[in-house]
């Protein structure tokens, strides 16, 4: 009889959106009540294993891969995979995916969500009601209109273009900047302008980051790029928070050189900076641009099929090209 593939997850997932990999493979999920296995305890196992699928936040480097003496592929579940150290991936011949697909649409839902949030102040005002510190009247508790006003994308690729196809439906103008100009088609549909980064931190009412964390965008939006905003304008990140420099972001929430700033992600880790925390024109999110009931087991479907793809035949989301 045939031995079967062995797969390793690194934490403990809902087991629906596994069902096939289950079916065809043999897979090992961190004992129950485990939320994960640590690094120490995957490398001491993975010399067995055909298959790692990794989380987002779960480091994937040399030593791990050197120990990896059968690993063909590692499954990454997430868009990003900055996890992983993909060029000696590469050089071993390990194959990395991801799951683009999925996190789509709920990503620009949370951008959506966090944009509503900010400019008509709803979670502050939201505190401000339960601890009786609100004062109701017709000028007290103003926000901004998004329809008429302009959203400037900072990365035009899959959420990107989820996030203005709400955008137009919320009667907004888009502007868009990217590495390149996407085609005429995907800007006719969404009449979407492609613009400089300064042209369009300039002209923004709602500034938005969809782009992928790397050493050209580490700290895309600095202290320069904050003092071009307008003094109304929102800054939204969905995306990485290295992104942008947490400190010059503080400065300019305290000075209100921006209206506000509504964040899933964070430079410093998984927590904002203390400043932050204490701020009521910031709406602050532990990075839950993908956590819904749906998406969970949606990802854990698409990493799945990543892998049983690799070893069966059927397409794959490839991060790394191996010859």
């Amino acid at each position: 009889m045939k031995k079967k593939k062995k797969v390793l997850v690194t934490y403990n997932m809902f087991r629906s959106g596994y069902a096939e990999l289950i079916e065809k493979y043999d897979v090992t999920f961190p004992p129950e009540g485990v939320e994960s296995f640590t690094y120490d305890e995957v490398l001491r196992m993975i010399p067995e294993y055909d298959a790692l699928q990794s989380m987002f936040n779960f480091p994937v480097d040399r030593r791990l891969m050197d120990a990896g003496i059968n690993l063909k592929i590692i499954s990454n579940y997430a868009v990003g995979y900055d996890n992983v150290d993909i060029s000696y991936a590469t050089q071993k011949g390990i194959q990395v995916t991801n799951t683009p697909d999925p996190v789509t649409e709920p990503t620009a839902d949370q951008a959506m969500g966090l944009l509503l949030a900010v400019s008509r102040r709803i979670s502050e005002l939201d505190r401000r009601l339960r601890f009786g510190a609100v004062k109701v009247g017709l000028l007290d508790n103003l926000g901004h209109s998004l329809y008429g006003s302009t959203i400037g994308i900072i990365g035009m690729g899959r959420i990107g273009q989820a996030l203005a196809r709400r955008a137009v439906a919320a009667g907004m103008k888009v502007v868009y900047y990217n590495r390149h100009q996407v085609t005429r088609e995907v800007e006719e549909k969404y009449g979407a302008k492609y613009l400089s980064l300064d042209e369009l931190l300039c002209i923004s009412d709602v500034v938005s980051i969809n782009a992928p964390h790397t050493s050209e965008t580490h700290h895309l939006i600095g202290e320069r790029e904050l003092s071009m905003m307008k003094s109304s304008s929102i800054l939204i990140n969905t995306a990485r928070g290295p992104l942008v420099d947490e400190k010059a972001l503080v400065e300019a929430l305290r000075e209100r050189k921006i209206w506000g700033a509504g964040l899933d992600v964070f430079e410093f880790g998984d927590y904002p900076s203390e400043e932050l925390l204490k701020m009521d024109n910031v709406v602050l999110n532990p990075h839950t641009g993908t956590q819904t009931f749906e998406v969970r087991n949606e990802m854990a479907a698409y990493v799945s099929k990543n892998i049983i793809h690799f070893f069966e035949g059927g397409p794959v989301a490839k991060v790394n090209r191996i010859d």
